[in-house]
């Protein structure tokens, strides 16, 4: 019974493909296969996109001692409908002396790289939509077209604050593309593959009995977490790292000359991307799919990934309710002065860890290692400067 629960989506998927299996050719029945992967990944995800629009409004009115949307059905719950009925016959306006190809093809590309990355992820036992020997690679590869979109946005819109919002998100991204990248690499190195269900099956085992044996539970998969999940804080344009798009001191950034639906596909593509770094997150340091504890294996493994998922949402919504926007040259400055050799340093840490045999001698030299780094950088870098208040003087 729970191994069928478990598995029900499979199950689906096989009963739907019986309906074309043995009636068309085998590539035919692969074609059908793919496209019913790439039909669950969107139904699921656009669902959420609709759910996390309307539920981090809520979020953010409780942080912030005020009401969220109450007004569009029960407890505001159709909110997203009528955001979607209000983007939808909103006029669309394209500069007169825009690129009107680069211009519309700019928000489609976005989208189309976060639906991609969104694609190697496993979301539960043999639920990987689409299984690929280099997952991780393919990952970053994909990803790392969104600067290339974002360029697009700010070029073909013919606009000066576009271009250099564009630019401003462009050198962030890349910026912080190298840390994130760099704190993957300790967990390919442990695991010796870039297969993301090999990555899972890797953290499948109980230290104890009890205790899970997720990456993130060592000193050098904590340090490489925290430094991913900011990184994706800031591939995400999430606040406090929302420079590019700061619209209370600045215009929409690369978004500027985007109205009506292109404009709500920017802000989809940039939940997507979020919840693709989430994923990727929970399949690297989190134990993906498996239970915390083995007593609690009964639950389907599916609903663990997206427990783990929402607990990782939670938090972007958390930060954005709590800390202000950085400013351009402080994130600058955290990123190749600090966060790059920290990334480095959890390289080291874990061969230091794997190579010791993976023991209690080996967990203390990777924390020694973290900890020696750690409080160099904090000793001679001068982040109190860089990080004081501001005296602001008016005239009489």
């Amino acid at each position: 019974m729970i191994q069928s629960l478990d598995q029900i989506f499979l199950h689906l998927k096989q009963w739907l493909l019986s309906f074309v299996s043995g009636h068309v050719p085998d590539w035919a029945s692969q074609i059908a296969s793919s496209l019913l992967n790439i039909a669950a990944v969107l139904g699921v995800f656009l669902t959420l996109f609709a759910l996390m629009s309307v539920l981090e409004r809520k979020i953010l009115g409780r942080i912030q001692n005020r009401y969220g949307p109450n007004r569009v059905g029960p407890f505001g719950l159709f909110q997203p409908v009528a955001d979607g009925i209000k983007m939808l016959i909103k006029e669309d306006i394209v500069p007169a002396r825009a690129d009107q190809i680069v211009h519309f093809l700019s928000p489609i590309f976005i989208a189309a790289v976060a639906i991609l990355s969104l694609g190697v992820i496993p979301y539960g036992r043999n639920m990987t939509p689409f299984v690929i020997d280099g997952g991780i690679l393919f990952f970053f590869a994909v990803g790392s077209a969104t600067e290339l979109a974002v360029f697009m946005a700010g070029w073909g819109s013919n606009n000066k604050f576009s271009m250099l919002g564009a630019m401003r998100a462009i050198a962030q991204m890349i910026s912080y593309e190298l840390p994130l990248i760099i704190t993957v690499l300790p967990v390919i190195m442990v695991v010796g593959s870039l297969n993301p269900d090999k990555i899972v099956f890797a953290q499948n085992y109980y230290h104890f009995g009890f205790l899970p044996h997720w990456f993130v539970l060592t000193p050098w998969g904590a340090t490489a977490f925290i430094l991913f999940f900011v990184s994706g804080l800031v591939e995400s344009n999430r606040t406090p790292f929302d420079v590019p798009e700061g619209e209370s001191e600045i215009v929409a950034g690369h978004m500027t000359e985007y109205s009506g639906f292109k404009y709500a596909t920017f802000f989809l593509a940039e939940y997507l991307g979020m919840f693709a770094v989430s994923g990727l997150a929970v399949t690297l340091f989190l134990g993906g799919w498996h239970a915390p504890l083995p007593w609690l294996r009964f639950v389907p493994s599916y609903v663990w990934f997206f427990a783990k998922l929402s607990v990782l949402l939670f938090v972007f919504i958390w930060v954005r309710g709590t800390l202000p926007r950085m400013r351009v040259d402080q994130m600058m400055n955290i990123a190749w002065k600090f966060m790059l050799p920290m990334a480095f340093t959890c390289l080291v840490s874990a061969a230091v860890w794997h190579y010791n045999g993976r023991r209690l001698q080996g967990w203390l030299w990777s924390f020694a290692i973290i900890a020696v780094v750690y409080v160099a950088l904090s000793l001679f870098l001068d982040f109190r400067r860089k990080f004081s208040p501001r005296t602001y003087r008016f005239a009489e």
